[in-house]
């Protein structure tokens, strides 16, 4: 027996992996080759890098709505671009709210605050770590316009009762896709479901330009808005002269992105495909019993592994999670305590502290709002518990099987090593 290879890394021993694996950060785990340089040049050699002028982000547009089976899609800067334009497009009154989950990230809420609108956090299903349908009818006021549901790691969020709900109060529903592309619940895409549906593209994404985001829908000018206005200041530009109809940011996606967009998206199902295939296989590969516990998919739902992520019940362990992600990462597995973190959305400071627009506490604390909107430890218990106990792994279509031996190999090393 090899003591020095069973002995844990952060003990002295040897890591499990010794060679960097493949990463979302670079070509090691991303499917970029020579079909995204020829568009790129392409565009350089047009000399047209705006999408006002050019055809590569129109195309990119056509392309992603094809594959979704959507009439609309609007390609943006930013996956929280995607969704302040949602929240353009929604309108909300100041001091209005949106239900949301605590467990997403920053991108989810900053929308929602810029547009002067209250974040209403309901607590996730600790099995799937979406949020909770069943909690959030009583978080409903007479001040609440729409919902954010997040499709967290790359798991179906249960829509069929949250769309029941909000039918029953009119509340509009944002599909936050960031992080579930080409999920499938009950045999339609997550982002075709609920009113609107945003995408990211950035570099740890599916599929990636870099930056950029996109939004679909089924329908458009429901709020007597056009979409496209609301991502590119409220200015139609078929007039001939400038008439900016309502306030709204500049979200445009360069056509450079769009060249790259056109490129990744016949890359899509061959992305998904090896992500899932890879995360399948580590289920079977790790230990499981009751200290650890997979997250799980709901029943007719297809995941896509933006992340890959298990949880670990404390009562079986020696020491803290905190200590058992220290030694993971020294096995050479990177890795993270909870998602967004350790804590969830609303304990940080720009909410907790209410540290928005200089020092009026706005949206939170508008003259006119009747609710005293107080953020601290204990507001969504379920959530915080996820945050302690997530292991969150980094996925991409670049693992091979060698590489989740490996990952395999690493976690029971430390399980083991750990457990009561």
């Amino acid at each position: 027996m090899n003591n020095n290879k069973n002995r844990l890394a952060l003990e002295g021993g040897s890591p499990t992996i010794d060679n960097k694996l493949p990463s979302i950060k670079d070509k090691s785990g991303r499917q970029i080759d020579t079909k995204e340089l020829e568009e790129v040049k392409s565009v350089l050699e047009s000399g047209t890098l705006s999408y006002l002028y050019g055809n590569k982000v129109k195309k990119f547009e056509k392309l992603f709505a094809a594959k979704f089976g959507i009439k609309y899609a609007f390609a943006v800067s930013s996956g929280t671009a995607a969704l302040h334009t949602a929240m353009v497009y929604l309108n909300p009154e100041p001091g209005d709210e949106i239900i949301m989950s605590p467990i997403s990230d920053m991108g989810s809420v900053i929308p929602i605050l810029y547009q002067l609108a209250v974040p209403v956090f309901v607590d996730i299903d600790p099995k799937t770590q979406n949020i909770d349908p069943e909690l959030i009818e009583s978080k409903i006021t007479k001040r609440t316009k729409g919902i954010i549901v997040t499709h967290i790691y790359g798991n179906a969020a249960d829509m069929n009762p949250i769309m029941k709900i909000a039918k029953k109060y009119n509340i509009f529903v944002i599909e936050d896709c960031a992080q579930a592309h080409l999920t499938m619940y009950h045999g339609r895409y997550v982002g075709t479901i609920g009113d609107m549906g945003c995408f990211s593209l950035q570099q740890s994404k599916h599929i990636t330009t870099g930056d950029g985001g996109m939004v679909i829908s089924h329908q458009n000018k429901q709020f007597q808005r056009d979409i496209r206005l609301c991502t590119d200041k409220g200015w139609p530009r078929e007039k001939k002269v400038r008439d900016h109809y309502f306030l709204a940011p500049a979200y445009h996606m360069t056509e450079l992105q769009g060249a790259v967009g056109i490129a990744q998206i016949e890359k899509y199902d061959n992305c998904i495909n090896n992500r899932r295939k890879t995360a399948k296989m580590l289920d079977e590969l790790i230990d499981k019993n009751e200290s650890v516990q997979l997250i799980c998919e709901l029943p007719d739902t297809i995941g896509t592994y933006f992340l890959y992520c298990f949880r670990l019940n404390p009562a079986y362990f020696k020491v803290n999670i905190q200590k058992i992600v220290e030694a993971l990462n020294k096995e050479g597995l990177p890795c993270e305590q909870g998602y967004p973190g350790n804590i969830p959305l609303y304990l940080y400071p720009v909410i907790k502290d209410k540290k928005t627009f200089g020092t009026s506490g706005w949206p939170f604390d508008m003259p006119h709002n009747e609710n005293n909107y107080s953020y601290s430890e204990g507001l969504c218990p379920e959530a915080e518990k996820a945050c302690e106990e997530t292991i969150v792994l980094p996925w991409t279509e670049g693992y091979e099987d060698k590489h989740v031996y490996l990952i395999a190999d690493a976690i029971n090393k430390v399980i083991r090593a750990y457990e009561k």
